[in-house]
């Protein structure tokens, strides 16, 4: 295998494995995590204890999401200096990449801002804020998978 299908095929596997990332902790890590009264037989954490340890592993996802920025960024870069880029990639790899810095620099460190004040801080602003970063998560999975698809779409049809 050459040098360039390693860096293609390496590309496709970190933002699949992004897209994963995304799925598993929105849709099985949260629904886990805020329903543990139902797998601990008994209510031990509080909706604002669950969300402490929602908010750290959201927190070490952002390490990853930083990660995925510049692994884009750098890749679409130099497939827009060869030329070899369309408007669905380029606008996908726009949209993964702002989201992911929404998430991560955004998101993420004011939910945690709210949730170092203690429970008594959690307000409508928090859950406005909190909605926001779920509609944010939701749309990275989708321009995720769209840029996943078209990537692995144009290497195919490219070779």
């Amino acid at each position: 295998m050459n040098k360039k299908a390693v860096v293609d095929v390496s590309y496709l596997l970190l933002v699949g494995m992004t897209a994963g990332a995304v799925a598993v902790l929105g849709a099985l890590v949260a629904a886990v995590v805020f329903h543990s009264e139902s797998y601990l037989s008994v209510p031990l954490l509080s909706r604002y204890e669950e969300g402490k340890i929602m908010g750290e592993i959201f927190l070490r996802f952002s390490y990853w999401g930083y990660f995925m920025v510049l692994v884009i960024t750098v890749y679409e870069l130099y497939r827009y200096k060869r030329m070899q880029i369309d408007r669905i990639s380029l606008l996908s790899a726009l949209g993964a990449v702002g989201t992911l810095l929404l998430f991560s620099g955004v998101y993420t460190p004011r939910i945690l801002e709210y949730q170092s004040r203690g429970e008594s801080a959690i307000d409508a602003g928090f859950e406005a804020l909190h909605k926001a970063s779920e509609i944010d998560f939701k749309i990275l999975l989708l321009t995720l998978l769209i840029l996943f698809g078209r990537r692995a779409y144009l290497m195919a049809v490219k070779r």
